[in-house]
């Protein structure tokens, strides 16, 4: 879009492009969206893993926490408690 210089009213011209203009946007458009969805797969298949496994190792840990606290309970006789 430009303005003309002749109007004093600054009106706004809209220029067009034509057909090839269109596939040429088009064709670019298609090239976008086939690479943002290339990268968000990307993303999922590396991303995921970093959140997983370490929670995975988070799980392991209160489990084995609740395990040798029902251990000692046993043990000890006495109620899991705070005093």
């Amino acid at each position: 879009m430009h303005y003309s210089g002749n109007s004093p009213s600054r009106e706004m011209v809209v220029e067009t492009h034509g057909p090839l203009g269109t596939l040429w946007v088009s064709l670019g458009l298609i090239a976008f969206y086939i690479a943002l969805i290339w990268l968000n797969t990307l993303l999922g298949v590396f991303l995921t893993p970093l959140f997983l496994i370490p929670g995975t190792w988070l799980m392991d840990k209160v489990r084995d926490r609740k395990a040798r606290k029902l251990e000692r309970e046993r043990q000890g006789g006495q109620p899991a408690g705070r005093a």
